[in-house]
C-alpha cells in the first residue's frame, strides 16, 4: 500500500474527502518526522513506536575491491512494532 492508497482508506473509514485525508496523513507524518529528528520518541499504543538511534563509526568492507573502508558514524529512524501489531501480523 502506498501513501494514496492510505489516504483513500483513511477517507473511506472516516467519511472524509481524499484530499483532507492525504492532509491529515502528511500532518501526521510531518509530525512524526520532527519529532524523530529532535531526538523524540513517538509511540503509537498497540501500533510502534519510533526513535532515533545513533550508529557508531565502524570498519567496512568495499564489496568490489576487497579493501577495509572507514563508515562513518551517523544517525537512523528504528521502529518497533507493538504488540497488536505483532498479534495481527502473527495470525
Amino acid at each position: 500500500m502506498r501513501k494514496p492508497d492510505l489516504a483513500a482508506a483513511i477517507a473511506d473509514k472516516a467519511d472524509i474527502s481524499k484530499e483532507k485525508a492525504a492532509e491529515v496523513l502528511n500532518a501526521i507524518l510531518d509530525q512524526v518526522q520532527n519529532s524523530v529528528s529532535k531526538g523524540e520518541s513517538v509511540s503509537l499504543i498497540g501500533f510502534g513506536t519510533f526513535e532515533k538511534r545513533s550508529r557508531a563509526a565502524r570498519t567496512g568492507k568495499n564489496p568490489q575491491t576487497g579493501a577495509a573502508i572507514q563508515i562513518p558514524a551517523s544517525n537512523t529512524v528504528a521502529f518497533k512494532a507493538g504488540k497488536a501489531l505483532k498479534e495481527s501480523v502473527n495470525c
